[in-house]
């Protein structure tokens, strides 16, 4: 058994080091909607047919697919082409956008570069910044993700700020916390408080990777990298990233470079510009007139 895996390890690093080599994986991505519906459990005006139905929709919204194209040094993942649903199409972009999609991720392993085109409220973003340097721990674990042998790493990532699939439903389980949570609800009968104020966002998660050395280039999902070998699965605890389907050197070849087009940015500004926007969108909701008075001027961003 041990002679065939090296054997395979031996014919795809050739194929690799091939002058014009390129491979495309398949990346399912799902997104548990947990914490998102144990949030909107308290709004006592929702119904159980309002709940259903926006369950199945951010169901919908958090199971996604993308496509990784990569060679030896870089990499663009985009979520895969579909119809909008009528009518959703302004709306659906920016949800996906803040939950992880939108637009297309270059990585350049070499350069050690990152460039995202976003869209918000509107506007076209472009994010530029150093690629995160995360500090893998190697596991000993090993296990098949289909026909390749993947082994086990994890790190402790920095979360994106901008990502809100990194929320979190607070948990109030001490006194203190009970009193916090009795203080909301008394704020919430006198000023409509935004069931949001329940949610924080982590400022670290813990990343489990599983990785392909037969497969030796260092690109991922998102923006995971620099193991030794191609990341075939991702999980945060709340979203898992599974490869699906993997295909190398095929004769259609895709261009692999950045967007250009966009307000050009770092992370931690981009960061920045959401954080301000959603706090103002809160602000708004909890007052008198709330969604009604949701609309934002462009120009203010």
């Amino acid at each position: 058994m041990k002679k065939i895996i090296i054997a395979s390890i031996f014919m795809i690093s050739g194929l690799v080091n091939a002058q014009n080599f390129q491979g495309m994986a398949v990346y399912e991505s799902k997104t548990s909607t947990a914490d998102f519906m144990k949030g909107m459990s308290g709004n006592r005006e929702m119904t159980p047919e309002m709940q259903k139905q926006i369950e199945e929709r951010m169901k919908k919204m958090f199971e996604r697919t993308f496509i990784l194209n990569f060679d030896k040094t870089a990499s663009i993942y985009k979520e895969e082409e579909k119809l909008d649903a009528p009518g959703q199409q302004g709306g659906g972009r920016m949800m996906m956008s803040m939950m992880g999609g939108g637009g297309t991720h270059y990585k350049n392993a070499k350069d050690k570069q990152y460039v995202v085109d976003k869209e918000f409220f509107g506007k076209e973003f472009l994010i530029k910044d150093s690629l995160p340097k995360y500090e893998w721990k190697l596991e000993g674990e090993s296990k098949q993700i289909g026909n390749y042998t993947c082994f086990k790493a994890t790190a402790v990532v920095k979360v994106s700020e901008s990502d809100f699939r990194n929320f979190r439903f607070r948990n109030n389980n001490t006194k203190e916390g009970e009193k916090k949570a009795e203080t909301v609800k008394d704020t919430a009968k006198a000023k409509k408080t935004n069931f949001t104020d329940d949610w924080e966002m982590p400022k670290e998660n813990v990343i489990i990777a599983w990785y392909c050395p037969e497969i030796p280039v260092n690109q991922g999902p998102e923006n995971y990298w620099g193991l030794p070998g191609l990341i075939l699965e991702v999980n945060d605890g709340k979203t898992v990233i599974l490869c699906s389907k993997l295909v190398l050197n095929s004769k259609e070849k895709v261009e692999i470079k950045p967007a250009s087009k966009g307000k050009e940015v770092t992370q931690k500004e981009y960061d920045e510009i959401v954080k301000k926007k959603m706090e103002e969108m809160r602000e708004m909701n909890s007052g008198p007139g709330g969604g009604s008075r949701m609309q934002f001027r462009m120009g203010r961003i």
